[in-house]
């Protein structure tokens, strides 16, 4: 076994930390949570002591081994380690995050076994690694978080297509591009154009190594959700276009690629060519059955923010309180929300304006949603309406 500069128990706390995207001061509020009202008075300095912990300088006394098992939600066996002494090191030792419960312990035993030798993973080892990233793909997720959490699997999957034997190497290397993808837009909602473009450009050629078009296609539709990050109208239709020319998509697809499409055509001012591809992904949508992955809230929200930038705020307002934001990541309301902001200041709506726009602010500040932030930096209110101008500082 790997030696590592820590006792596996203080490793072990670090691990869960991490793997429930807890930092210091979160789990420090958590364990307060957990104590009563006396035992809360008597808590030191919560990050110092889970420093200190988890550097193995100190171990937790009998009360606050107890505050954790309660914050954590696992049995003190489980806690410092027990048998798991294994599954503990290759976690720590990678990064890729521990769910207690989510696997069993031969599963995690056998997925540390093929970290060690890539030769070993098999279809179990897929099964394990696409379970983590669904985990993990959850709408209460402040981007940044995903990004920190999915860089470790991202790696974890790297080396296993490349390493990997034949049976399962594709598999992997599908993973790795939906994983990539997943990334690149969620540094483009935390605000880091490059690293979006650069995680994208990963993805599409992770699909076409893998030779699944329908994945290719998928890809190339999301690089055009990065409209305003290229910043190229043309470019963008050319992406839209092309994702449709790579397979016959299913219908939740093609509303994505048109949608984008829309996007560019709005940006260049093409108000016929827009309404039309919104028109016919509308049409798409119909098709889908239950719960597709693109619904028809992130279509609405698009159309919306199509007319707004085709000057068309009226349409806009239409949309968006016919049916507001909701069923969407709290990062895609908070950009929907400054999107509505942007279209009543253009309608010349002051006052709706100012109070969706304080609405979009508090929950893009909650949510680390970068992209809707620069949306609202964009929304023009009156310079003489000091108040209301103060909420978009």
């Amino acid at each position: 076994m790997v030696d590592i500069d820590v006792p596996i128990w203080a490793a072990r706390l670090r691990v869960l930390r991490r793997g429930r995207l807890w930092n210091h001061r979160e789990l420090g509020r958590r364990l307060a949570d957990a104590a009563d009202e006396t035992g809360r008075d008597q808590l030191p300095d919560p990050e110092t002591m889970i420093r200190l912990w988890e550097a193995g300088e100190r171990r937790p006394d009998e009360a606050n081994a107890e505050l954790l098992c309660r914050a954590f939600g696992v049995a003190e066996s489980d806690l410092f380690v027990g048998d798991a002494a294994g599954t503990t090191l290759w976690h720590y030792l990678t990064g890729i995050p521990l769910r207690s419960g989510m696997f069993t312990a031969e599963e995690e035993e056998r997925t540390g076994r093929a970290i060690e030798a890539p030769q070993r993973a098999d279809e179990g080892t897929v099964s394990y690694f696409r379970t983590t990233l669904d985990a993990y793909t959850r709408a209460d997720l402040r981007p940044a978080d995903l990004i920190h959490v999915l860089r470790p699997v991202f790696a974890g999957i790297e080396e296993f297509h490349r390493e990997a034997g034949p049976p399962v190497r594709r598999a992997f290397l599908m993973l790795a591009a939906e994983n990539a993808e997943l990334i690149s837009r969620m540094h483009h909602e935390s605000g880091d154009p490059d690293e979006a473009l650069a995680w994208s450009d990963e993805a599409i050629r992770d699909a076409r190594e893998a030779a699944d078009a329908l994945l290719e296609a998928y890809a190339l539709a999301q690089r055009g959700g990065l409209s305003d990050t290229i910043g190229d109208p043309g470019r963008l239709v050319d992406l839209a276009v092309a994702a449709r020319e790579r397979a016959h998509l299913p219908p939740w697809v093609d509303a994505l690629s048109r949608d984008h499409e829309a996007q560019g055509h709005a940006l260049a001012g093409d108000v016929d060519m827009c309404h039309r591809r919104l028109e016919e992904s509308a049409q798409s949508l119909e098709e889908c059955g239950d719960e597709p992955p693109y619904r028809s809230e992130a279509h609405n929200a698009l159309c919306a923010g199509c007319l707004v930038d085709l000057g068309q705020a009226g349409g806009a307002i239409e949309i968006l309180e016919h049916e507001p934001p909701k069923a969407q990541p709290t990062y895609a309301v908070a950009y929907a929300l400054a999107r509505m902001a942007h279209a009543y200041a253009d309608a010349h709506e002051r006052e709706r304006s100012a109070e969706t726009a304080r609405q979009a602010l508090a929950l893009a500040r909650r949510s680390g949603a970068s992209r809707a932030l620069r949306e609202l930096a964009r929304v023009q209110l009156p310079r003489q309406d000091v108040r209301h101008r103060r909420i978009l500082l």
